[in-house]
């Protein structure tokens, strides 16, 4: 048995669910989101509250049930309060900023980069060297946080780079005479 799956989601107030076959969908304040459960679960909305459970006894069916739940809490809890993903930028020089749609990066490279924020995302820089990604959709925030950072990753000499802000760079002693 599922320790995650049996737990119901808890319907945030000011969200609006609906459940038409195997689509989710979730409205709130931050955006709308969409679900398409697999096959092997089943969902229902009962109480102000969303409970995934398996078709069968499967492998499979196990396996999927509460993962469905995760995404079903993630995607609820998305359009209610959203997620953020901080990233901070180590190095001299370095920095960032956000012109309209587009974060232009500054990162010790003879060019600057240049990163198109894709819809439903935002991204704000309070300072040239924090970054914040903020979005209702949690796999697409931490996909982009994660696409800025591989522009130039934490290095382990000087920890030079971008980096998560709870991120710990494990540091390196370099050389010796």
């Amino acid at each position: 048995m599922s320790r995650i799956g049996k737990n119901p989601v808890v319907i945030p107030s000011g969200v609006q669910v609906a459940l038409t076959g195997r689509h989710l969908t979730a409205k709130g304040a931050k955006g709308q989101l969409a679900l398409d459960l697999v096959d092997e679960v089943e969902a229902e909305i009962a109480d102000g509250q969303v409970r995934v459970k398996p078709r069968d006894t499967s492998r499979r069916a196990r396996m999927m049930w509460g993962m469905q739940r995760t995404l079903v809490s993630n995607m609820l809890k998305g359009v209610a309060t959203g997620f953020t993903v901080n990233l901070e930028i180590n190095g001299v020089g370095y920095r960032a900023a956000v012109q309209g749609r587009t974060l232009n990066l500054q990162l010790g490279f003879s060019h600057d980069v240049t990163y198109p924020i894709p819809e439903g995302i935002e991204v704000k820089c309070e300072k040239p060297t924090a970054i914040s990604v903020f979005g209702a959709d949690r796999q697409r925030v931490g996909q982009v946080a994660a696409e800025i950072r591989a522009f130039r990753g934490p290095e382990p000499y000087k920890g030079k780079g971008v980096k998560y802000a709870d991120e710990k760079i494990h540091r390196k002693e370099g050389k010796k005479k």
